[in-house]
């Protein structure tokens, strides 16, 4: 309702319904603004799942995720939901995750490491999945190709099937009498990258001047 100040000679300043024009004669119109907090209340919220071999919520990988997230803006709480799924160390059921974690309401899958990302791959060929680092996520079937990743999924790579044959090299510079060398590889892995890489890049740099070394 409107009102206005009028001056009454006894009483003084007071309030009184002031008079509506004929076209509001009716009785009064309320109108109400949106309020802030409702179009926070209306706001997206992310909704991101992790996918790992092994998954610590308070680990340095989760810890330093979030705190990025919250750089960006994304606050759990407020307007972003985590859900975590670890295979306890056992890849053989990331599959089964992956597709549990398909199944829910999700914006984005992460995974961390090569084989959780290909699971995540195997589950889904529409949902955005954005692994951590591969060592070659061209060979592991993760993209197609570095420039042009190309499908539903991306990330980081550090390049360790190119570097190898550098890194045998150097090893030859440093002992020049090393004739083997040992590589561990976590069992399941991509072959090319942890098997046929290694070897190729022996090869290729002839691990220095003293002849390639023998990688097993």
């Amino acid at each position: 309702m409107t009102c206005e100040w009028e001056l009454d000679c006894a009483t003084g300043w007071h309030l009184r319904p002031a008079t509506l024009p004929p076209s509001l004669e009716g009785g009064p119109t309320w109108t109400r603004a949106p309020l802030a907090a409702e179009a926070q209340q209306a706001a997206k919220v992310a909704r991101i799942r992790f996918l790992g071999a092994y998954v610590a919520v308070a680990g340095r990988l989760e810890v330093a995720f979030r705190q990025g997230l919250r750089d960006l803006g994304y606050v759990e709480g407020r307007n972003l939901v985590i859900e975590y799924r670890g295979a306890e160390g056992k890849v053989e059921r990331l599959p089964a995750l992956a597709a549990e974690l398909v199944a829910l309401e999700v914006d984005v899958i992460v995974a961390p490491t090569t084989p959780a990302a290909l699971a995540a791959k195997q589950a889904t060929r529409t949902l955005p999945i954005v692994f951590a680092v591969s060592a070659d996520p061209v060979g592991s079937g993760l993209v197609t190709s570095l420039a042009r990743p190309g499908g539903n999924v991306t990330g980081l790579t550090n390049l360790s099937a190119e570097l190898v044959g550098k890194r045998l090299e150097l090893l030859k510079q440093a002992v020049p009498e090393v004739s083997r060398v040992a590589v561990l590889s976590q069992p399941g892995a991509p072959r090319r990258t942890h098997g046929t890489g290694h070897a190729e890049g022996s090869k290729r740099r002839g691990a220095g001047a003293g002849g390639a070394a023998s990688v097993r």
